[in-house]
């Protein structure tokens, strides 16, 4: 998934001139706590709500300019969600401008990339489990795991793996709609898959 389809676009600026009472106005009206600074057309930087309560008392005399984060790093629409979210995590920052051709056309926050995440794995979704099995074996692929859930009156909306070390067998997670979760856990079970949990 793309940054530039779950992005905020024409996102609200502000400029390095604006008092920052103004600023924490707009955020607290908009619930946002992150703001592109631009002049010009040009990013210059980013606010966010933490920088201006570093200037409680003072936010009718202090400019944006004065509390701004400059140079901030930036993403293109084109970069994924993944790349976004190892910066984010890595720069321990809560929002990337998102620019274009050297234009500001959307900003990127955690909150949007763990709306996505929840939305991918359809856990947001009505009405569905998540099953948690061990694939051990040639025999045990995902191939006869959608069989078996399908028998089972299930359909499969997501699926994930991971290893909690290399080497090991990996562990599979399976989100799920129709069907009885824990009819579907026995029937992967009789399958000989192992069954680390049930989760409604």
């Amino acid at each position: 998934m793309l940054v530039g389809k779950r992005m905020t676009k024409e996102p609200v600026t502000t400029t390095p001139d604006e008092y920052l009472a103004g600023v924490m106005a707009k955020m607290e009206q908009g619930g946002f706590r992150h703001m592109p600074v631009v002049q010009g057309g040009k990013l210059l930087g980013i606010v966010t709500d933490r920088d201006a309560r570093q200037h409680i008392g003072f936010l009718e005399k202090t400019k944006v300019n004065a509390a701004m984060t400059e140079n901030a790093v930036t993403v293109t629409p084109q970069a994924t969600l993944e790349e976004a979210a190892q910066l984010l995590l890595k720069r321990k920052i809560g929002s990337v401008p998102v620019v274009q051709e050297g234009k500001l056309v959307g900003i990127i926050t955690s909150s949007d990339i763990l709306k996505a995440f929840l939305e991918v794995m359809g856990v947001e979704e009505e009405g569905t489990a998540r099953i948690d099995v061990m694939l051990a074996g040639d025999e045990q692929d995902l191939t006869t795991a959608s069989e078996t859930i399908s028998a089972e009156g299930g359909e499969i909306l997501s699926v994930g793996t991971y290893r909690e070390k290399w080497g090991a067998d990996p562990i599979c997670y399976l989100r799920v709609r129709e069907g009885d979760p824990e009819k579907i856990a026995e029937a992967l079970k009789k399958r000989g898959y192992t069954i680390l949990g049930v989760h409604v």
